[in-house]
């Protein structure tokens, strides 16, 4: 009898160390998987241009603070300092196509690819590498599709898309005071990832000075920048698969 009271006993304590284990367990996960979720990716296409982008990377630098470059081909001649800046500053380079013509880029899969294997070729030549994150002018919605994305996965490509972004690209007359405002309303403190859209062409001057002010924002709500690179998993629109 004794030694039945003593095992009861027993598989009663263990029991609740092994709960307490558990919970303790759980909770540690859920405070490293929070941590984990606040990241934004600070993205900038339509560049390199001569001033603007050169502001932005001085702003980034003042606040240490990595972005991520989705570059234009035919922008880079005449401005191979500005492309090699942004690497040396320890930021990521993505590829925006070489013409953004949508007209042309996206009359076929083939152009498309052209596109950015032309762009690739052109950041190579600067900085000695192509890189392989990818975004499409206007997001890849609807020109998206699985004959594509097979194409881009056997050239190395990948997708990335926002599910974040400023009117900079749309209104290059917007107000700072706008574009500080609509950042505000992106998160929340809400959004695990982000993905943030923002331009850096010689028409986004209000964007280079709201800059600052976003990246306190984020900074306020305890998120951690981060670049996108080979290893970042992809970030593009939902597509009906065929």
């Amino acid at each position: 009898m004794k030694r039945n009271t003593r095992l009861i006993v027993f598989g009663i304590f263990t029991f609740i160390m092994a709960s307490a284990c558990f919970v303790a367990w759980n909770v540690a996960r859920a405070d490293s998987d929070q941590e984990e979720e606040k990241v934004v990716y600070l993205t900038f296409d339509d560049g390199p241009s001569y001033i603007i982008t050169n502001r932005v990377l001085d702003i980034l630098k003042e606040k240490e603070v990595k972005a991520t470059f989705f570059v234009v081909g035919n922008k880079i001649e005449g401005r191979e300092d500005i492309l090699k800046r942004i690497h040396e500053d320890g930021h990521s380079l993505g590829l925006h196509t070489y013409s953004h013509k949508y007209k042309e880029i996206y009359s076929s899969h083939d152009n498309f690819v052209k596109e950015m294997e032309d762009a690739g070729e052109a950041v190579k030549k600067v900085i000695g590498f192509e890189p392989k994150p990818i975004r499409f002018p206007g997001g890849s919605k609807p020109y998206l599709n699985s004959s594509l994305l097979e194409k881009l996965h056997e050239r190395g490509y990948k997708v990335f898309d926002w599910n974040a972004s400023l009117s900079d690209g749309l209104n290059y007359n917007i107000s700072t005071e706008r574009l500080v405002k609509e950042a505000h309303k992106v998160v929340g403190g809400s959004n695990s990832k982000v993905y943030l859209l923002l331009h850096c062409d010689q028409t986004n001057k209000a964007t280079a000075k709201a800059l600052p002010m976003i990246i306190d924002y984020y900074k306020n709500l305890g998120y951690e920048f981060k670049t996108i690179t080979e290893d970042t998993p992809e970030y593009y629109f939902r597509f009906k698969k065929s």
